[in-house]
């Protein structure tokens, strides 16, 4: 089987090994690939990988050996799924692999706004406490949790970890899902508008879908409390970025965190720069526990797949 992985350095940063997907196969590696490289690399493929290259009907129709497609990621909006079907092509993902890492950036990002420690800590590396006349100071008002409302839009494995995480903090904890469910223990499920009026903060873990695309616009922010936090790990085209933008300028959104954009890497962004706004760029699911999970989960999905047993594969 010829074996090719278009974009594999986000994933292994070239510190972990693909030696055992070599085994399975003649394989070509590729750190990163150009749209214009697609066609030349992928044509003779039986097995084709991919984090964020695109693989449309256009590119698929022109690779006439292809019979799997391996994502390195969770998402699969990368491939267009109903030409596969059509091929009968299996696409297989990666899930749950990042779970532990995303929630935990979830936390940081929430804690960095209302804790501000970057922002401390650069005010003491310049000196400001030294000439401080008293024996502390803050550089913006620091917001204690407990007691606060968070509302999670979306409740998979990752909105359940950060729940647990925002419980223990003692945040009560509210979660939209599209069906209704029965209470954990932790989370009450509540209507959209419900959360959007209850919560101190509101955190995204929701799918990219027509369903989601924009789902925080100006309609929405304008239903959520006045200083209201917003965070949003699951996909950048979930929020309505001016919307946001002008919502920090204007105080009614009291801080925005983001570990994704709606273009990556971004371009003339109006969140970048903007007051009481972090962001990290995509890097969520990137600890290195996560990614050994992801390349092992990888590995194990062309093997079963060499073996007749397809596993992960995202259509029926």
């Amino acid at each position: 089987m010829k074996i090719v992985i278009l974009d594999g350095y986000t994933t292994d940063e070239r510190t972990m090994s693909w030696d055992e997907l070599a085994c399975l196969g003649e394989l070509t590696y590729y750190e990163r690939t150009l749209p214009e490289q697609r066609l030349e690399r992928a044509k003779d493929a039986e097995i084709l990988i991919s984090n964020k290259v695109i693989l449309d009907r256009q590119l698929l129709e022109q690779i006439p050996n292809l019979k799997y497609i391996g994502l390195l990621s969770t998402g699969y909006n990368v491939v267009d799924i109903e030409y596969a079907k059509e091929r009968k092509i299996p696409v297989c993902n990666i899930p749950d692999y990042s779970t532990k890492s995303v929630a935990q950036l979830t936390l940081a990002l929430l804690l960095e706004l209302t804790m501000a420690v970057g922002k401390h800590n650069d005010s003491v590396v310049r000196g400001d406490w030294s000439e401080c006349k008293d024996f502390c100071y803050r550089v913006q008002d620091i917001i204690e949790l407990d007691g606060k409302t968070i509302g999670l839009i979306g409740y998979g494995a990752i909105a359940k970890e950060v729940a647990k995480s925002a419980s223990a903090l003692g945040m009560k904890v509210l979660a939209y899902r599209r069906t209704p469910f029965e209470s954990d223990g932790i989370a009450q499920s509540v209507s959209l508008d419900e959360l959007f009026a209850q919560s101190d903060v509101v955190s995204l873990h929701c799918p990219m879908n027509k369903d989601s695309d924009r789902l925080i616009d100006s309609k929405a922010i304008d239903k959520m409390k006045d200083g209201v936090i917003i965070i949003n790990t699951a996909r950048g085209g979930v929020v309505d970025e001016d919307a946001v933008r002008k919502g920090l300028d204007s105080g009614k959104i009291g801080g925005y965190g983001a570990d994704v954009l709606s273009s990556e890497p971004p371009k003339d962004n109006p969140l970048i720069g903007a007051p009481r706004c972090y962001i990290t760029p995509h890097i969520a699911w990137a600890s290195k526990e996560a990614r050994s999970r992801l390349m092992k989960i990888a590995i194990d999905n062309v093997k079963s797949f060499l073996d007749g047993n397809i596993k992960n594969c995202v259509y029926k």
